[in-house]
């Protein structure tokens, strides 16, 4: 979360930073923090879904830089939410802010929803280049900076609340790590930007160390710090230097002047100051907390492979098989979310589409159900002897899943096999008009052959444009829809232990690209505007493939597929006849009249649509293939 308005204050006081050159050095990286800064500072789309195949080539590029300058990285990400690191309502707060920022992205604004799988893109890369990666369990801030002061090397974070933890070599921020400026000089190359260590930050306000935990405890308390009355306590004749930072300068100076007390002295004093009830006090002693550094254990994951030790309420859920993976990266953090095993609760990530439309993770709910049943031992496969199940029965449960049969994905390369069956799932689920599918199948047809040939800068030729392209609100909503569809049974496919290979994601999607080719199907097919017979042939048989008749329309009812059914159901929790409750974030998500998110969705799979098609299957069947020659 990081200390508020704290770059605001920095910005006025420059001379904190000490200008340095960075080479030959262990370096430690808050990589859900880079990620987000390289797609940021890339200038890359966030409204049309998102440019994987660019993000790729710039991850590459900044880890290609240190490489050169013989910095040896440490990625740690943050692990799964909703334990007690972030409370709900502080989440559902944090959502129901971008919400209110969507018809801004709609007209083309940037409001800092990154698409949905930038993370996995960023980690498949570092994973595919040798990136030393591990994951958390939890927020990773605490155990990162735990063994940066056992290595005695600095941080690179954008996150200030590394500014506040005592680490030796401190922290080198984000914002001023010219990694795309690497100078070269006798054969030697070096990253030019700036050091922070709290050393200096202590120095320039003239306060104890130890008050920094109490600072940005307090700080954080925005509410109550903006309604203290400075000018009572601090003297007449200081001159406040920040401007945008101005309360927090006070409270620096308040401290200034207490640097003899003790902490708990402080905390006494502070109870003078309006608003500071006891349960508010407390509250500061809890974060003040945070601040701890634990001992850490990332460095037997990173030098031995083993796996750091879960908070003592998952244990019990929890397989050494599942924390293994988790560690190494193999499994995504949202696999394993606290909110699931103990709280039985998921809040979902939301995309840029229209409020007055449904949630577009609607869509991939009967997926994540399946997901969920693994995940809490409801039915006949179960979570501590995944990996030991039969790898046929596993791809049976994903595909069968996804309503596509293994026999259909014949002649698809293997890491294709799993975006079309979702390509299939989702023509289905979401009934989307033929120029879409045609459209999405043409990206990925592009940027298989971009692949194979080892092209690396596809995506700008891609996705760079003249003008300014809005996104289309009903065609993002629905390919808001294939991406959640391919997120959750990508992870799905994860805990079954990946019968089908893993994708290469950057690869299948790039917005921008996708939304200019449904407009220019509006008057060509595609064969017309991409002329390669190679790309007709992938494109023809990646079609075909996706429109065939439901597979599952005449299933037998009875043998080993009809047992596998009956376990499937288990997976399915029901979904036939039973009410689901997910709290999700995404359109429709803001009721009238009400500035909080509406986020506790409930409904019936047994929707009128999908009775009609049981009802009479030849005319499901009808109304999929219908425009998609």
């Amino acid at each position: 979360m990081g200390v508020k308005f704290l770059w605001s204050l920095l910005a006025d006081y420059s001379q904190i930073y000490q200008d340095i050159h960075f080479r030959d050095s262990k370096l430690l990286v808050d990589g859900s923090n880079l990620a987000h800064h390289l797609y940021h500072r890339a200038n890359l789309d966030l409204n049309h879904g998102g440019e994987y195949l660019a993000f790729q080539t710039k991850v590459q590029a900044f880890f290609t830089t240190l490489e050169n300058c013989r910095i040896k990285a440490y990625v740690v990400l943050d692990g799964c939410s909703g334990g007690r690191d972030i409370k709900p309502d502080t989440r559902m707060d944090c959502i129901g802010t971008l919400l209110q920022k969507i018809p801004r992205a709609l007209i083309g604004k940037k409001v800092g929803i990154f698409p949905r799988f930038m993370s996995t893109v960023f980690e498949q890369t570092l994973s595919n280049n040798k990136v030393d990666l591990v994951r958390c369990f939890g927020k990773a801030d605490g155990q990162l900076a735990a063994l940066a002061r056992e290595w005695c090397c600095p941080v690179l974070s954008g996150d200030t609340d590394f500014y506040i933890y005592d680490l030796p070599e401190g922290v080198l921020p984000l914002k001023h790590f010219q990694w795309d400026s690497e100078e070269t000089s006798q054969a030697r190359s070096d990253i030019p930007c700036k050091l922070y260590t709290t050393s200096s930050f202590c120095n320039a306000f003239k306060i104890d160390r130890q008050l920094l935990p109490l600072f940005a405890s307090f700080a954080n308390d925005y509410i109550i710090l903006q309604r203290i009355d400075w000018d009572q306590f601090l003297p007449a004749d200081r001159n406040r230097k920040s401007k945008n930072a101005a309360h927090l300068e006070d409270l620096l100076s308040w401290l200034q002047a207490r640097t003899d007390q003790t902490t708990e002295d402080i905390l006494s004093a502070l109870m003078v100051f309006p608003d500071m009830s006891q349960q508010a006090q407390t509250e500061v002693q809890m974060a003040m907390l945070e601040y701890r550094l634990p001992s850490s254990s990332l460095r037997g994951i990173f030098t031995e492979g083993t796996a750091p030790s879960l908070p003592a309420e998952m244990l019990s859920w929890v397989p050494e098989w599942v924390r293994a993976s988790l560690a190494r990266g193999d499994l995504e953090a949202n696999i394993l979310d606290c909110d699931i095993l103990l709280n039985r609760r998921k809040i979902l990530r939301i995309q840029v589409e229209s409020s007055d439309l449904q949630s577009s993770n609607l869509t991939s709910r009967p997926i994540r159900r399946v997901m969920y049943g693994l995940l809490l031992g409801r039915g006949r496969l179960r979570l501590d002897s995944l990996p030991q199940v039969d790898p046929a029965v596993r791809l049976q449960v994903c595909l069968e899943t996804l309503g596509v049969e293994e026999e259909t994905l014949e002649g698809v390369q293997a890491h294709l096999r799993l975006p079309v069956a979702v390509t299939c799932y989702w023509l289905r689920r979401a009934n989307p008009e033929p120029r879409l599918l045609k459209a999405l199948l043409m990206v990925m047809v592009q940027g298989e052959l971009t692949r194979r040939t080892g092209g690396t800068t596809g995506g700008h030729h891609y996705t760079i444009h003249t003008t300014q392209q809005l996104p289309d609100r009903v065609m993002a909503h629905s390919f808001n829809q294939w991406q959640a569809c391919l997120y959750d049974a990508s992870q799905l496919n994860l805990l079954l232990c990946k019968p089908l290979p893993e994708p290469h994601f950057a690869w299948l999607y790039q917005g921008r690209l996708v939304h200019r080719r449904q407009k220019q199907l509006q008057e060509r097919e595609p064969e017309d505007i991409v002329q390669d017979d190679q790309f007709r042939t992938l494109y023809m048989r990646l079609l075909g493939v996706v429109i065939q008749p439901d597979p599952w329309a005449n299933r037998r009812a009875g043998g080993p597929e009809g047992q596998l059914r009956a376990s499937m159901e288990h997976l399915h929790l029901n979904t036939l006849n039973e009410e689901e409750e997910e709290e999700l974030g995404g359109a429709a998500g803001l009721d009238q009249g009400s500035d909080r998110p509406r986020v506790t969705v409930r409904t019936r799979f047994r929707t009128k649509d999908r009775k009609d098609r049981s009802r009479n299957p030849e005319l499901g069947r009808k109304q999929e293939r219908e425009g998609w020659g």
